[in-house]
């Protein structure tokens, strides 16, 4: 593993809040919108602590068998292979499930046995039963925005971890931020926040979801690389956040107003 860290901004106390969990062996769950640090949080915490990262993108065909193994043919035999959270529990690592309430029942089902006092996880398919490693931790996250009402995580999964919640850095944080990630000039980092506020505060709108930190941060890239700030806001911010063409005329004409 490098010794150089993922670059991460701290916003409040959720290092120390991780560390605690990690020591304490307490599934962490994160919940805030898209694009607001929570990968990148965790990237920083698996380095920082010196333990290996399993990331899983959680998605409706996500089933527990994926995560757990499954026999396959090796030559003329059939052998057990350990799926990636087999991996993690067995040899020690964070297991990180990214939108966990995007998963099919089977696999919230799967981890319920390492969320409480057990910390195992049971093999039905190869009739074996692993006790976590000292070094494993279960983390998730949750946007609790995203289409409310249809992928909701359920009370009796939520109360097996504890939880934080992220959300969009301050200004000044964020300033930072896009200066470290684009290598952007101060007064265009400003205008990129200034529009990603403004388009955050567009309720009207409707959009699913709204201007993230990582937008920003794409756009500014594509500023620093040449491209002029208009089109680099429209390709990177406007056209990944709607497909209507209303909302993104009023999305460009807002991008004009601050460029």
């Amino acid at each position: 593993m490098s010794n150089q860290l993922p670059y991460y901004m701290p916003t409040g106390r959720e290092v120390e809040v991780f560390e605690h969990s990690f020591h304490k062996k307490l599934p962490l769950l994160l919940k805030g919108p898209t694009g607001s640090g929570k990968s990148r949080f965790i990237e920083y915490m698996a380095a920082k602590l010196g333990v290996e990262l399993i990331s899983i993108s959680c998605h409706e065909e996500t089933s527990a068998v994926d995560l757990l193994g499954r026999y396959i043919i090796k030559g003329r035999e059939t052998v057990w292979q350990d799926g990636p959270m087999t991996k993690a529990v067995r040899e020690g690592a964070i297991l990180y499930l990214d939108e966990i309430a995007e998963a099919r029942p089977d696999t919230i089902v799967a981890i319920h046995s390492l969320t409480d006092h057990r910390r195992e996880l049971y093999l039905d398919r190869h009739n074996e039963k692993i006790k976590a490693h000292d070094n494993f931790l279960l983390v998730a996250s949750f946007n609790p925005g995203y289409q409310k009402g249809w992928k909701e995580l359920k009370q009796s999964t939520r109360q097996r971890f504890i939880s934080m919640s992220f959300d969009y850095p301050p200004a000044e944080v964020e300033l930072e931020i896009l200066q470290n990630e684009a290598g952007i000039e101060e007064n265009i980092g400003k205008k990129l926040i200034q529009l990603g506020n403004k388009i955050r505060n567009l309720v009207e709108l409707g959009l699913t979801e709204t201007s993230s930190t990582r937008l920003l941060v794409d756009a500014g890239k594509l500023i620093k690389d040449g491209l002029p700030p208009r089109l680099s806001c429209e390709v990177a911010i406007v056209q990944p956040l709607t497909d209507d063409k209303i909302t993104i005329q009023a999305l460009k004409d807002l991008v004009s107003l601050v460029f």
